[in-house]
């Protein structure tokens, strides 16, 4: 299984997360190009190969006009973000980064999340950090992300509100439940916005699991720390679910029998924003004969907690059921084909080295489809029988 692991000795900020990515291969043109496809003027990025304590790693620049930082609520966020040219995915995983910011805030201030101001969070380089990462985890498409505990400094940082204690109140928030630890080091070593998309990203906290490694890559923060080089490192490799090793899943399940049906499918969607492997309905009858549905969610045991808050909030559930399970999952990798009317991402499960299945993307195969003016299945029929003769673009 292609898995990234993120080591955050010396913390985790969203140039940093980048930078990191970018290093470990991810195309920085193509960033680029996208990022400026968000139509905000007065910025640029750029990157250079720095060393920090004589480790070279990739310092992930955003260069911004003297304009200031602005201040914007999530609604200014969101039309930004929407407005870009990004794949769909990108794009939900960047709201999603935005909108857990928001909840931190939102708490920490005693307010709503339509209210809060985002202060450093909402200039213009955090967006553009942040879009970054999920721009090159789009590119590298890892099937598993884990990571170390967080080191997250010590001492007091300015924020806008004044002198606050490290980690600051929301990114405090966003550590719940995440491993984390302080330490000698004098300062911020863990930025909200290297907060929210570690929480968000791994599903796993600990040391490295066993893996064959294949890409290694840092990224440069900005300071220079006096013990240990100021980078967060990367690896990507093939862990043990390569050949169709078991692994521990926990199920997660409600009945709901008192629920507006329209607000099933937001149920759904909240579930997989909150960290579930899958989620989905099925019809069942009820105690005195009820129509009613099974609700069902899949986890890793980091996302356990906000996929049962998510299925909280989003039913009318007072409870829920939980059990550990152990799967089988095929390794997974990407490649392209190349249909009359566009290119189609095809994801292929291998085991033991052998390909065993090939779909194509849905989503590749809809926006063909629409541009085309042609229906779905026929963009689909044809990434499909083309994946069956091996006709890949990236061989």
């Amino acid at each position: 299984m292609k898995t990234l692991y993120f080591d955050c000795f010396s913390g985790a900020a969203g140039d940093m997360m980048v930078g990191a990515l970018i290093d470990a291969g991810a195309d920085f043109g193509k960033i680029r190009d996208a990022l400026m496809s968000l139509g905000v003027e007065g910025f640029d990025v750029a990157i250079e190969k720095v060393k920090k304590k004589g480790v070279m790693a990739t310092k992930f620049h955003v260069n911004i006009a003297a304009q200031g930082h602005p201040h914007r609520h999530l609604k200014h966020i969101v039309a930004i973000i929407e407005k870009g040219n990004l794949p769909e995915s990108v794009r939900a995983a960047s709201l999603e980064t935005f909108r857990r910011i928001a909840e931190a805030e939102a708490e920490v201030h005693g307010s709503t999340i339509e209210k809060v101001h985002f202060h450093e969070v909402g200039a213009v380089d955090s967006i553009v950090d942040i879009v970054g990462a999920h721009l090159a985890l789009e590119q590298l498409r890892p099937e598993r992300i884990e990571s170390s505990a967080l080191h997250v400094g010590s001492g007091t940082v300015l924020c806008a509100h004044g002198v606050m204690p490290v980690p600051a109140p929301a990114t405090a928030l966003l550590l719940k439940g995440i491993p984390t630890y302080g330490g000698t080091v004098e300062g911020e070593l863990v930025t909200p916005t290297g907060a929210a998309l570690i929480a968000q990203l791994a599903q796993k906290f600990g040391p490295q699991p066993a893996m064959t490694v294949n890409a290694v890559g840092a990224g440069s923060g900005t300071r220079d720390l006096p013990d240990r080089p100021n980078v967060l490192r990367v690896m990507i490799g093939e862990t043990a679910g390569a050949s169709g090793a078991t692994e521990t899943i926990t199920v997660i399940e409600a009945n709901i029998d008192d629920m507006n049906p329209e607000l099933f499918p937001p149920l759904v969607k909240g579930l997989i924003e909150a960290g579930a492997k899958d989620a989905f309905l099925t019809p069942i009858l009820g105690k005195k004969g009820r129509p009613a549905y099974l609700v069902t969610a899949m986890a890793d045991e980091a996302a356990v907690a906000k996929v049962a808050d998510a299925l909280f909030r989003g039913s009318t559930s007072l409870g829920l059921r939980m059990r550990r399970e152990e799967r089988i999952c095929l390794q997974r990798e990407w490649k392209d084909v190349s249909t009359q009317w566009g290119a189609v991402r095809v994801k292929i499960g291998l085991r033991g080295g052998i390909a065993a299945n090939a779909a194509p993307e849905f989503d590749d195969c809809a926006r063909v489809a629409e541009a085309a003016k042609v229906a779905v299945r026929e963009v689909y029929d044809a990434a499909r029988a083309a994946a069956v003769k091996g006709e890949w673009i990236n061989a």
